[in-house]
């Protein structure tokens, strides 16, 4: 008997073989079926997926053997490996000197016939053979070897298929852990921004009211300048808060939430300050979704109806209807309308159709990104319905 050659590049070949995170793996009916295949095609008791590592061939599939492993020694497809871009062919292993007095050979599974297609990478390297055994002589035809080097390239297939699927699986965990660092970064660099930035907003508010009748125009200019870039920050810092931690949001369970409340709820956060009419048109009275995330979406949507409406009152409609999946929502206001060149720009972050609000203050662009993301990951959608003049609708949905 003559033990199979080591590879020259077997260090290699052997690193390969543990990026596919297979060896010792529970038997799977899409590597089995193969098997199945081979040796129907072939006219052979036997067929195995066999891999070689440095001690051992371990089978992937064993169709018509028991065994799962045996001695690398003992392996013909050892010998296989060898000769990567041929198929190995032995009619009768008891004349031939390599395997005569092999003990899978002279005892079970009584090895007389094999054929084995190597299994290799796109690197070149071969990972083991895809493989026939017959128990007595045998001979393969040409349409048979081409059948079973068919089948060894769908084993190669599924391997690299069940690879990917792994290095996608440590991606998402290596981003995941990213994006949670990133979030405490976040949450910590916005509390540490906006402290100073509060400071020196109220610390200018008081220098520019203790001090308004000695300063000159130019001086109460500055500080005004001073007031103004320290709130816009602020509101932006807290506009990517915001952004950022919208798909937390949805980590919290759905709740029964009553619709003419949720109605006084929103229009009591802006009638201190604004008058505002926000009527409710639905049949229903109660709705189940997210009850962070439907306050958040139309508290952004009232928001922006209220920053850039061209009446004295704002009139706002808060329409609720029922599908199969999903709920209905459509926000409609009185205000100018949006041109329809911008109605998909103005769902991307940063982007803004005017520089400031009705008020004087300039916007950040991250309001409806927001409301978008809140509810695409809510399984939505989200449009807006405008023309110039005759206001805005956006209309989405929630799935239930």
């Amino acid at each position: 008997m003559k033990k199979p050659k080591v590879p020259q590049n077997e260090k290699e070949r052997i690193k390969e073989l543990d990026s596919y995170s297979i060896l010792d793996t529970l038997p799977e009916s899409d590597y089995d079926n193969l098997t199945t295949i081979a040796a129907e095609i072939c006219g052979t008791p036997i067929s195995l997926i066999s891999l070689i590592d440095d001690k051992r061939q371990w089978f992937k599939s064993h169709h018509g053997l028991d065994a799962t492993e045996t001695p690398k020694e003992y392996a013909f497809c050892g010998h296989a490996i060898n000769t990567p871009n041929d198929v190995f062919i032995v009619q009768d292993a008891r004349m031939d000197e390599r395997f005569h007095d092999n003990p899978i050979v002279t005892d079970d599974p009584h090895v007389i016939f094999y054929a084995g297609v190597p299994l290799v990478t796109e690197a070149g390297l071969p990972l083991g053979t895809l493989c026939v055994i017959d128990h007595k002589p045998n001979l393969l035809s040409q349409s048979q070897i081409r059948s079973l080097t068919a089948l060894s390239k769908q084993v190669m297939n599924l391997l690299e298929l069940r690879r990917n699927k792994i290095l996608l699986e440590q991606a998402i965990t290596e981003l995941e852990e990213k994006n949670e660092a990133l979030e405490r970064f976040a949450l910590v660099a916005a509390h540490d921004l906006k402290s100073p930035l509060i400071n020196i907003s109220s610390l200018a508010q008081l220098f520019q009211n203790q001090y308004k009748e000695t300063l000159d125009s130019e001086g109460l200019e500055m500080l005004e300048m001073i007031i103004g870039s320290s709130d816009n920050l602020i509101g932006l810092i807290e506009g990517l808060l915001h952004y950022s931690k919208a798909e937390s949001i949805l980590s919290e369970g759905k709740s029964n939430i009553d619709l003419e409340r949720l109605r006084a709820d929103i229009e009591g956060l802006f009638n201190y300050d604004h008058s505002l009419n926000l009527v409710l048109k639905s049949e229903l009275t109660h709705i189940k979704v997210n009850k962070t995330a439907i306050h958040q979406i139309l508290i952004n949507l009232v928001t922006n109806a209220i920053k850039y409406n061209d009446k004295e009152r704002v009139e706002i409609e808060l329409g609720v209807s029922d599908l199969d999946t999903h709920y209905l929502f459509y926000v409609e206001d009185n205000g100018p309308g949006i041109a329809a060149k911008y109605q998909e720009k103005i769902f991307k972050i940063f982007e803004k159709l005017t520089a400031t609000d009705k008020f004087g203050r300039p916007g950040n662009g991250i309001g409806l990104a927001t409301v978008k993301k809140i509810v695409e990951k809510s399984g939505g959608s989200i449009h807006v319905e405008s023309e110039l003049g005759s206001g805005a609708k956006f209309i989405f949905t929630l799935e239930k």
